[in-house]
């Protein structure tokens, strides 16, 4: 079966509109407590109501009276991380990435691949909590930015080229 592509980068199971409670269901809150965190983001009205801003911006859908409002997934996603909510998947996956680098950072036995190594396999958006979830920890090790670990590993490749290149001479 061939597969489409999605505006958004969503999936045909990942609408991009949802009702407040299937939005608050991704960060594992009530619909309430989502709507206060919208409200305060000044996307949602004390009446329930889309904001004009965020009708403008796209981020709402519907509000007329009668009628349910639709959130944008992505956009009001993007707000509701702000406030500091993630996605429990999301968390699960960023406790597995620091429980795996902190523990190569403290020195693995057995284990060949560096903490730099693996730190290079780590998405680009999980840098951020995955660094201030190692702090929290204690653990010194800090992932770099992706241009960062480029250059980091580009340079370690060339030394090493330039030492096999010497030490066969």
């Amino acid at each position: 079966m061939a597969t489409r592509n999605h505006p958004s980068g969503t999936r045909p199971d990942q609408p991009d509109w949802l009702t407040l409670t299937g939005l608050g269901r991704l960060y594992g809150i009530s619909a309430v407590l989502c709507g206060r965190l919208l409200g305060e983001a000044g996307l949602r009205q004390a009446n329930g109501n889309p904001s004009p801003s965020a009708l403008r911006e796209g981020l709402a859908h519907g509000g007329h009276p009668g009628a349910g409002t639709l959130w944008h997934r992505q956009g009001c996603g993007r707000v509701l991380e702000a406030a500091g909510l993630v996605q429990p998947a999301r968390h699960t996956l960023i406790g597995q990435w620091v429980d795996l680098l902190s523990t190569l950072a403290a020195g693995a036995p057995g284990v060949k691949s560096s903490v730099e190594e693996m730190a290079d396999e780590l998405p680009e958006d999980l840098v951020s909590p995955v660094n201030a979830e190692l702090q929290h920890r204690g653990c010194g090790f800090q992932v770099q930015p992706q241009a960062r670990r480029r250059a980091s590993a580009c340079r370690a490749a060339c030394s090493s080229s330039s030492r096999r290149r010497s030490s066969s001479v």
